[in-house]
């Protein structure tokens, strides 16, 4: 994997939520060891302090906890916890605006469900 330097996102972000996809798509199971931030500095060349700050976040956000000296985990439930708040973001970024433009085109919801249906 390669984090796009040109990306509007931040690289700190961008390895925060890669780490939530690998969660969600079940390669990175709940209760296991996380790479540490050296690990992870290392394997994909970016800053140990950017690795740092990504996987932070994720500790803030409940999806990573730390053992003291041992490492990071992925918290039990972080899979639902992460499902949840991607869910709202949907309805927040896609759903509200996909509503509001079609409300202005005269597009109906029923028209909208059709043309999901055809996709």
């Amino acid at each position: 994997m390669k984090f796009l330097e040109e990306s509007i996102k931040p690289i700190y972000i961008q390895v925060s939520e890669w780490i939530e996809d690998e969660i969600l798509k079940g390669n990175i199971l709940e209760e296991e060891q996380v790479l540490s931030t050296n690990q992870f500095a290392a394997l994909y060349n970016i800053n140990p302090a950017t690795a740092g700050k990504g996987l932070n976040l994720l500790v803030e956000k409940n999806i990573l906890y730390k053992k003291r000296g041992i490492g990071m985990f992925v918290t039990s439930g972080a899979k639902d916890t992460i499902i949840k708040k991607r869910r709202e973001s949907f309805t927040k970024e896609f759903l509200e605006k996909l509503l509001y433009e079609a409300d202005k085109l005269g597009i109906t919801k029923h028209e909208i469900i059709e043309m999901l249906k055809n996709i």
